[in-house]
């Protein structure tokens, strides 16, 4: 238990590290650096605004620099690069949460004795419903963190994990670029 309890804090430290690095990377401009000298080569551009449109700190620069991407090219190929980008970001982001993070966390659980919570784990809604909304978080413009978690936890597997990160992710910049266009 004593493991499992170390491991957590080292992921929770490891999650605030990247989180500050991510704030940092925003609050000193060199994220909006990184879009505008790639957004000349717009398919480099949509693919590293889709890595970025992964993270809590860097969705909302992401999303404006991958809609201004759209409005000057196509939006079908922004949606598909940034795809492949945020796929890779998510996939990341899933390897970890999906083999150390779950398992900590469910030893955790069963450590707190907290039967009722552990039961609705266990639970066939519970397995199928928390899959369902974690693509939806990964689809809206809502940092995928939660999304990734939830998919994780529901111990969801790579291979479908896969197609479903880059089919929402498609969806989601797809719906950024056409509403970009039509404000243009």
């Amino acid at each position: 238990m004593e493991i499992h309890r170390r491991n957590l804090t080292k992921d929770f430290l490891f999650i605030a590290l990247s989180v500050l690095f991510a704030v940092l990377i925003v609050k000193t401009g060199a994220l909006q650096f990184i879009f505008e000298s790639t957004q000349e080569m717009k398919f480099i551009g949509s693919f590293v605004a889709g890595m970025f449109f992964t993270s809590a700190f860097s969705t909302a620069p992401a999303v404006v620099a991958l809609g201004q991407i759209a409005q000057s090219g196509s939006v079908f190929w922004t949606a598909v690069l940034g795809a492949v980008g945020a796929l890779i970001g998510d996939f990341l982001l899933f390897r970890f949460v999906e083999d150390r993070l779950a398992e900590d966390f469910g030893e955790l659980i069963k450590e707190a004795k907290a039967e009722r919570f552990v039961h609705i784990f266990h639970l066939r809604l519970f397995r199928r419903l928390v899959p369902f909304v974690g693509a939806l978080i990964i689809a809206s413009p809502l940092p995928d963190e939660l999304g990734i978690a939830m998919m994780g936890l529901s111990k969801m597997k790579t291979s479908l994990f896969v197609p479903v990160s880059f089919l929402m992710n498609f969806l989601g910049i797809l719906l950024i670029g056409l509403v970009a266009k039509a404000f243009s």
